[in-house]
């Protein structure tokens, strides 16, 4: 009889050490990093190509804002453009109306040179020609300054027109980064106004479970280390995957309201993140356990 009641107790004492082996040295939930887009431009949704659960790539066209206000400021800037171009040829005329003066001017000096010579002018008719040259000259200088007053007018009409053109592309709404729709938070035929979220996303390919260890643990972990991470597989099994430890918090923090008993709560903890690649079976929220012993 005190043999059985040894067997028993050896039993039962093997079993409860297998039980303190396969508990998990901390526990927490998986999370992603997700990334609210909005609207950077205000108007009607005139396409919403996104749906919740929906798996898209990065640049992919979620939605195009209406663009007819901005279509028509392109016209009027392109108008604006045109006809300060022109001024430019008006004033290319008008320098080659004055150079023909002088170059009628210079002829007629040339001959007024020779006559005078033989007597056959005055002093004073070749002084009045030149004098005309000489004013000449300045109005032409003073017609070319112009140009630089329409480089101005044609520099900022540029400038009007790229910050335009800019505001035309933001219509067009295409997502910074690959992965699943999580939220969905306008629909077609809505107006949209400047910074209004259309849509939350999050890469879900990897995915960080964020748990909780105490000052004591923190000698056992570092950044780089790879553990064990165990989600649930059915109601019985636990599934077996890879993780890294990519953060670890310097700072200690109360254990969050997450964790069920008042007691564990009141405990200093240290927050740590294990990046896991999903296999699919991940999902945000969903509770998972570290081992690295």
């Amino acid at each position: 009889m005190k043999y059985k009641l040894l067997i028993l107790s050896l039993g039962i004492l093997l079993f409860a050490c297998k039980n303190n082996t396969d508990e998990s040295d901390a526990y927490g939930n998986f999370e992603a990093d997700p990334v609210i887009v909005s609207s950077e431009t205000p108007g009607k949704i005139l396409q919403m190509n996104v749906e919740k659960g929906q798996q898209i790539e990065t640049g992919f066209v979620a939605a195009i804002i209406d663009t007819v206000q901005i279509q028509l400021q392109i016209v009027q800037l392109d108008a604006q453009k045109a006809a300060v171009t022109s001024k430019r040829q008006s004033i290319s005329s008008q320098i080659e109306v004055l150079q023909e003066q002088k170059r009628v001017l210079k002829i007629n000096e040339n001959r007024v040179q020779k006559m005078l010579k033989d007597g056959a002018s005055t002093q004073k008719s070749l002084d009045d020609i030149q004098g005309q040259i000489s004013v000449i000259d300045k109005q032409i200088e003073s017609t070319k300054t112009q140009f630089v007053s329409i480089s101005k007018e044609l520099e900022v009409i540029d400038a009007q027109q790229a910050s335009v053109v800019d505001k035309l592309q933001r219509c067009t709404v295409k997502s910074p980064v690959s992965g699943i729709i999580l939220e969905k938070y306008a629909e077609q035929g809505e107006l949209a106004a400047a910074g209004k979220a259309l849509f939350k996303i999050a890469e879900l390919s990897e995915l960080e479970l964020k748990v909780y260890v105490s000052g004591a643990q923190l000698t056992s972990i570092k950044l780089g280390q790879e553990v064990e991470v165990l989600v649930d597989k059915n109601a019985t099994e636990n599934q077996s995957l890879t993780g890294t430890i990519t953060w670890i918090s310097s700072e200690a923090e109360f254990t969050p309201k997450i964790i069920q008993t008042k007691e564990e709560r009141v405990k200093l903890v240290y927050a740590v993140k294990v990046s896991v690649k999903n296999n699919g079976t991940l999902k945000i929220g969903m509770p998972g356990e570290i081992k690295w012993q």
